[in-house]
């Protein structure tokens, strides 16, 4: 099956390197993506928003024949679920990888400081302690050396939702700071960042314990994750 990667903010199509040998070995085609803006540190960024970043994916999605999975990680989330709104007959199943499908509305994260048009890799001050588990010294090295500054509007842009075959599209969240047993704690608390999660008719959850970037810090056992959650 054709498996498009997303990554999430400051990264590009190599953040998925070690990733992809365990979907390669499936026998899956995997097609990882650096969305529109983070090509390098100079890249333009001015005008890119979430609507481009889901246009792109789409894109490939119409080139590809037959169905097609997507794998979104943190924000390459909210980008997975845009195009499987937009194209959900194409879409076999969608891994959101420490993420979730947002509400109509909502943005991914608006709170992220901005420099005009970019948002640069912040200091590790800012992330929660969750989010750092097991990023040692030498993985938090790499990252902010490959980090790329993020397209500003794609982070505070709203999500426009339009069809609810969405709903219908088999799904999978990779739980990785929080519990699958949490979350099913905020849905059932009615919790409202998680309402787009709870309305989706075909969900299941993998608990892959570790910090938010399970595919520097846990690589092997994502890949193995992701074997399993896809269709064959």
């Amino acid at each position: 099956m054709d498996v498009i990667l997303i990554p999430g903010f400051w990264l590009d199509a190599s953040s998925w390197n070690e990733v992809t040998p365990a979907l390669e070995a499936a026998g899956h085609r995997v097609h990882p993506v650096t969305l529109p803006g983070l090509e390098s540190a100079e890249a333009p960024r001015a005008g890119i928003g979430l609507a481009d970043h889901i246009e792109a994916v789409v894109r490939l999605v119409d080139g590809l024949d037959g169905p097609v999975a997507l794998v979104g990680h943190s924000g390459g989330g909210a980008v997975a679920q845009g195009v499987a709104d937009r194209r959900p007959d194409r879409i076999a199943r969608v891994v959101y990888v420490d993420a979730a499908p947002i509400g109509e509305g909502d943005c991914i994260n608006d709170e992220l400081h901005a420099s005009g048009h970019d948002i640069p890799f912040p200091d590790w001050s800012v992330f929660e302690e969750a989010d750092l588990a097991d990023l040692d010294d030498g993985l938090r090295r790499r990252f902010r050396e490959r980090a790329v500054p993020h397209p500003a509007a794609a982070a505070s842009d709203p999500m426009r939702l339009g069809d609810e075959r969405r709903l219908d599209v088999p799904t999978t969240i990779v739980c990785c700071e929080f519990s699958s047993e949490t979350v099913a704690e905020w849905i059932a608390a009615g919790v409202p960042f998680v309402r787009e999660v709870a309305a989706h008719r075909d969900v299941d959850y993998v608990d892959l314990p570790t910090g938010h970037w399970p595919q520097f810090t846990r690589p092997a056992e994502l890949g193995r994750v992701l074997v399993d959650a896809l269709p064959r």
